[in-house]
């Protein structure tokens, strides 16, 4: 079966400059016919005051007068109406009688003839204008009383009453201009106004032009929809993705983080905008974020020990600031101490294999030379002894993972050549922490122990547990070289070791043991062992 491709939908860019364009046409084309509207009633406004200044004009004139004293007034108003109207540029100037005889008009055959259209209150003395189609056609017309001879002949403004009682009405004067000129003229200011919109549109089309040329370079030509779906693809990926993400702008202000960056630095829910100086976070992983890239790069902050990666973010061929990864090492730390403490038992065990076997020949050899009793003494010797190192170290920690961590260090110690001795004694019902939180802190001091007599004479550990249900204090002392002021200040540092041949997740042990601590309200303290080594104090809980 065939399937349709697609159609590919129009960019954002394109839609935008599309619905500018009509947006800016219809403007235009609005303002364009508010123009003229606005050109027409100035133009139609401007032509009845025309027509009432002449008509005034007219109605004063002193030949007016004169002609209405004789006995043929035409003779004299026809000439008069005719130059008015030529120098004024008006249509037609009518001057008639009260009962509507003309005596002047542009046409000589309407001489004489009834007035057509409406007088208003001209007659009485007002000022009328209307527009009323006439024999030269639509126009507009203003009716201007003309008073007799020695009145003021004062009319008030269109449409208001200047009525003067004491002087009589003798003849009225009506101007007017036609529709067709006041259209011409409209034509020729409609051509201006085109004009002045083609040049807006053009304006407009011009900068929608350049905003959709801006806007597809920073859409990348894509369509509504695949930015939709962009969005939400990178919404679902930002907040299901197992690692924790940071983007850090290049003065060092958060930018974007996903909800499991918040989780691992306990972040605020305003993080956003704010300064990595300000979140409370290792200088070192501020000083990595906003700084210095690097892969992998361990950190422990809070109750987390993270694996951070950092590269320059570039947008442009410029850079923008900074793409920070975190993952969660903390789960993996704690089971790599317990890998390393089996690994540990493991090694104990295949020793304790060897030397059960050597002394299983020595019993069989007994035997065959006919001296079962010395073989029965020998083995009761060993079984004592194993027994009473099984028994003090469980007597002395209630808890069976912590003295199988313990047993197996005994032996890993034994196998090496170190003596080391467990003091002291734990409760059974330990609160504070759980079996995994000791496995860490004695699995790492004990190690560092180990690793601090290796090379000494003397190689003994002494391990002191004391403490209640709700308190614990765990003391290991070596007979190693021991630190000094300087090193003891930084020995609690992430990534701070003695090893000269310390790898990326060197130096970790002790940071931890101090995350530990203060997790659960304690801390470590660093000074000298009577062994005449290093000895290492971790208060767990509340003080007694």
């Amino acid at each position: 079966m065939l399937t349709r491709p697609r159609r590919r939908e129009q960019s954002v860019a394109r839609q935008v400059l599309v619905l500018q364009l009509i947006a800016v046409l219809v403007l235009v084309v609005t303002a364009l016919a508010l123009a003229t509207y606005d050109a027409r009633t100035d133009i139609r406004a401007s032509a009845r005051d025309e027509a009432v200044s002449v008509a005034r004009a007219v109605a004063r004139a002193p030949v007016v007068h004169e002609a209405i004293d004789t006995g043929d007034p035409t003779s004299l108003l026809q000439p008069f109406a005719e130059s008015v109207r030529v120098d004024t540029g008006v249509d037609f100037v009518v001057i008639m009688d009260r009962d509507r005889t003309r005596w002047s008009h542009p046409s000589v055959e309407q001489l004489g003839k009834k007035f057509i259209g409406n007088l208003g209150g001209a007659l009485e003395g007002e000022v009328y204008t209307e527009e009323y189609v006439g024999t030269l056609g639509p126009s507009i017309r203003a009716i201007v009383p003309v008073f007799a001879t020695g009145a003021p002949g004062a009319t008030g403004a269109t449409g208001a009453t200047g009525s003067n009682a004491a002087a009589p009405v003798v003849a009225l004067v009506a101007v007017g201009i036609t529709l067709t000129q006041l259209d011409d003229l409209l034509v020729d200011e409609f051509w201006d106004i085109v004009v002045a919109a083609l040049a807006v549109l053009l304006v407009g089309i011009v900068g929608a032009g350049l905003i959709a040329q801006r806007l597809r370079r920073q859409t990348h030509g894509m369509g509504e929809r695949e930015i939709t779906r962009m969005y939400e693809y990178y919404n679902a990926v930002l907040h299901a993705v197992r690692e924790g993400l940071l983007l850090i702008d290049l003065e060092g202000r958060v930018q974007l983080v996903n909800d499991e960056a918040r989780r691992l630095l306990s972040l605020p829910d305003d993080v956003v905008g704010r300064s990595l100086d300000d979140l409370g976070l290792p200088p070192a992983l501020v000083q990595a974020a906003s700084g210095e890239r690097g892969a992998d790069e361990v950190y422990v902050t809070g109750d987390h020990v993270l694996v951070a990666s950092s590269s320059a973010a570039f947008w442009d061929g410029k850079e923008v600031g900074a793409v920070v990864t975190l993952r969660d090492h903390t789960e993996l730390q704690a089971v790599t101490g317990e890998l390393d403490t089996v690994r540990g038992l493991t090694e104990s065990l295949r020793a304790q294999t060897h030397e059960a076997a050597n002394r299983l020949h020595t019993v069989v050899s007994l035997i065959e030379m006919g001296r079962p009793d010395d073989a029965v003494d020998f083995v009761t010797d060993e079984l004592k002894v194993a027994q009473m190192l099984t028994d003090r170290v469980v007597g002395a920690v209630g808890d069976p993972v912590v003295a199988a961590l313990l047993l197996g260090k005994s032996a890993e110690a034994a196998e090496r050549g170190i003596s080391l001795t467990v003091t002291g004694e734990l409760p059974a019902s330990f609160d504070v922490g759980s079996p995994r939180d000791l496995v860490t802190v004695l699995g790492n001091l004990v190690d560092n122990a180990i690793d601090a007599v290796a090379g000494s004479a003397e190689k003994r550990i002494v391990v002191h547990l004391e403490g209640s249900p709700t308190h614990a204090r765990l003391v290991v002392g070596d007979s190693g070289p021991g630190l000094t002021p300087e090193e003891a200040a930084h020995a609690l540092e992430r990534g701070w070791t003695t090893k000269a041949d310390a790898g990326d997740l060197h130096g970790v042990g002790l940071a931890l043991v101090s995350q530990v601590a203060r997790r659960l309200g304690g801390g470590v303290t660093i000074g000298r062992s009577d062994l005449g080594g290093a000895e290492l104090v971790v208060v767990l809980g509340e003080q007694p």
